[in-house]
């Protein structure tokens, strides 16, 4: 059984989760503030956290910060401001997902089964291939690892599959819509510009000058191409 992992601090809010995701048969604990949830992550041990942005003390942008400092734990972040530079922090500190307040039940349950299904599939693929080898690069499918010139860069799930994806595709421009539909699912709900934020995040970890990329390329007006 999944374990997730609720920081909430509105209780009704966080019950209400609780309820509905243990219908759905995951395994669920819930925490009021930052702190508690931090220390839940270490004592639940959870497969994918459901985080709120605007918490009390420690906000959830910090957890995630912290968090992603040495795990690579799913999150959907929730915030109650339909604000785009809410939604680009959360997933440049490291969020897979966002949802906005107010939400259906049906649309989260949606997303945490989507994530769930992806870190799945990753697991299952890595009996099929040891390695992926693009010059100074080495993507290893068994750790979920990549290496750039022997030495690890720390990715979370989400950057993991667009890495992939490209090293399966080197040299040829993927659109947008693809690479969303490949990582996020088909039956994604988010925006197009989910796929945006995150190429910025990974660059920031693979290119040696991330504001004159040389390994993803933008591809004006359609999406980007791992140069091979």
């Amino acid at each position: 059984m999944s374990k997730i992992l609720i920081i909430e601090d509105e209780a009704k809010i966080a019950r209400f989760i609780e309820l509905e995701l243990a219908h759905e048969g995951y395994e669920v604990q819930s925490a009021g503030d930052g702190v508690a949830g931090l220390k839940a992550v270490q004592s639940f041990k959870p497969d994918l956290l459901v985080l709120d942005l605007m918490l009390p003390g420690l906000s959830g942008i910090e957890v995630c910060r912290r968090l992603r400092q040495t795990s690579d734990l799913p999150v959907i972040m929730l915030t109650a401001k339909d604000d785009v530079s809410d939604k680009v922090m959360g997933l440049d500190m490291g969020a897979d997902d966002y949802v906005t307040k107010p939400f259906s039940l049906n649309e989260l349950i949606a997303r945490v089964d989507a994530v769930y299904r992806r870190t799945l599939v990753g697991a299952s693929r890595q009996t099929e291939e040891k390695e992926l080898i693009c010059r100074d690069f080495i993507l290893d499918l068994s750790s979920r690892l990549l290496f750039k010139n022997g030495k690890p860069l720390d990715l979370t799930q989400v950057e993991f599959q667009i890495i992939e994806l490209f090293f399966k595709n080197q040299g040829v421009a993927l659109d947008r819509e693809t690479i969303m539909g490949k990582v996020w699912g088909t039956s994604y709900y988010g925006d197009v510009k989910i796929v945006d934020v995150n190429i910025r995040r990974l660059r920031m970890k693979v290119e040696d000058d991330p504001s004159t990329p040389q390994n993803i390329v933008t591809v004006w007006g359609y999406g980007y191409r791992w140069t091979s």
